[in-house]
């Protein structure tokens, strides 16, 4: 088992920055390759951006390309999402997640909770 835990959300202006980070806990988190997806009111959960276990690759969506960087710490356990330039469409709720290095929400076993970001136009 691996339990992940988001914090780092909340309501931010367009063009503004977060930094959204994930502390994992349990089975070795350099195991796994992380990470971040988010789900929009009614809508499905989207992959955000993701990163090998050793963090030498990455993988991000389109939408957040060249805004949104992703980085993990081994030595900490924790995996951090910086968002920058945000847009009124980037309010989510933004989930962590261990597993492979995929872009698709069911190759992932371990979630967290989840945090709410908000950004206003």
């Amino acid at each position: 088992q691996v339990q992940l835990v988001e914090s780092g959300g909340g309501l931010v202006q367009a063009g503004g920055s977060l930094r959204l980070s994930c502390a994992a806990s349990g089975r070795t988190f350099s195991n796994y390759a992380m990470g971040w997806f988010r789900q929009a009111p009614g809508k499905e959960r989207d992959f955000v951006a993701a990163i090998s276990w050793n963090g030498r690759s990455t993988l991000y969506a389109d939408s957040v390309k060249g805004r949104f960087t992703i980085s993990r710490d081994n030595a900490k356990n924790t995996v951090t999402l910086q968002m920058n330039s945000l847009k009124p469409e980037d309010t989510a709720v933004y989930y962590c997640a261990a597993g492979g290095l995929f872009t698709t929400s069911r190759r992932y076993a371990y979630w967290g909770q989840g945090t709410q970001v908000t950004v206003s136009s």
